[in-house]
């Protein structure tokens, strides 16, 4: 049988594996951070009747540009941003990827910080971009004079943030993007997919953009919207780099039906977002009830919560598994992340957690 090694691969992805978490059938899956809830029946019947709309066209292309979803999401956001300051794409790990493509790749760097998401040196190398990987603080925060620092030791072509950081489900304080953002020459991308989740008061680095033009911000609706499933990613710049990417994005790459129901759920943002106080309140959950029994909990402002289990993460994480709840090894020695459920499946992984911890 032919394997990836008999082929002539790229020698840097010789031996890599790719992104991807386990997908079983149990009772209770927190391990990939979707939303919770799902899509409320009015929300269904709005997109049902976009589909519907635009199904007789389908031998028609779809508008290249997404202007009329570009317009809608410039519009959730606010910030008084036009279309022209937003782009879209299949999920933000395109967007990600876009960007990389228009200001990374061969002979260029990227700077990230981890731990953080996982897929950021994943889409560096499939670029061709070299990822430079350095480290937040031991509790998972990152100070602005330490992040400044590693800039300027390494002088990258791209800088990436993670506000609220996956994983840890840490947000970061605008005052640390600003410096960063006065420390690179190069462009500046803050990952914000969990934003909506983010605990009252949590500034986002949107409010930077007017003062950035190297700033992006990058959001999903696969997470709060509970869209996950429709593959919608998007972000806010200034207007020369939505030129840019559109210089390496595939043609028609967002289809007829992911537009109309993008924009379907857009409009109905207010009901599609009704349930993200109760996901908080079940993480808040997590975390104080972990807490409260002596386990080490990382702060969270996301839908999940990054918790200690001792030296041994991977037993633990089969021990879970055995009780039928099914969380996320994310390859950090000693330590789970369980993302928050609705108030029944939180029960279960507490009842499991406090017999396995």
């Amino acid at each position: 049988m032919t394997t990836i090694d008999d082929l002539p691969i790229r020698d840097d992805l010789r031996g890599q594996t790719p992104y991807g978490a386990p997908q079983l059938d149990v009772a209770v899956r927190l391990n990939t951070n979707e939303h919770a809830f799902a899509v409320p029946r009015p929300v269904i019947e709005a997109m049902r009747k976009t589909l519907d709309a635009e199904l007789a066209d389908l031998n028609r292309y779809p508008d290249r540009d997404a202007v009329a979803l570009r317009s809608d999401l410039a519009g959730y956001l606010g910030h008084d941003l036009s279309y022209r300051q937003v782009w879209a794409a299949n999920g933000s790990n395109e967007v990600q990827q876009q960007l990389l493509q228009a200001f990374g790749g061969p002979g260029r760097t990227a700077l990230g910080f981890g731990p953080s998401y996982s897929m950021h040196p994943l889409l560096a190398a499939g670029t061709g971009t070299r990822w430079i990987g350095s480290l937040r603080d031991p509790d998972f925060g990152l100070r602005a004079d330490a992040a400044v620092a590693e800039i300027h030791r390494h002088d990258p072509d791209l800088v990436f943030l993670c506000s609220p950081n996956n994983p840890t489900g840490t947000a970061l304080d605008p005052a640390v993007v600003d410096a960063v953002l006065g420390a690179a020459r190069g462009m500046v991308l803050v990952d914000e997919a969990y934003f909506e989740y983010a605990r009252g008061g949590t500034r986002s680095a949107i409010e930077l953009l007017p003062e950035h033009p190297r700033l992006v911000v990058t959001r999903t609706m696969s997470k709060a919207f509970g869209f996950a499933g429709g593959r919608l990613g998007y972000f806010a710049a200034d207007p020369a780099v939505v030129d840019a990417v559109q210089l390496v994005r595939l043609p028609y790459h967002l289809s007829a039906l992911t537009q109309a129901a993008a924009r379907a759920a857009v409009s109905q943002s207010a009901a599609l977002l009704a349930t993200v106080e109760q996901i908080k309140v079940q993480r808040d959950r997590i975390v104080s009830t972990l807490r409260g029994r002596g386990v080490t909990t990382a702060d969270s402002d996301a839908n999940f919560v990054l918790f200690r289990t001792g030296d041994d993460q991977k037993a633990a994480w089969q021990a879970f598994l055995d009780r039928g709840v099914l969380i996320r090894d994310v390859g950090l020695a000693g330590w789970l992340r369980v993302t928050a459920g609705i108030e029944s499946e939180t029960t279960a992984f507490l009842n499991a957690a406090e017999e396995i911890l």
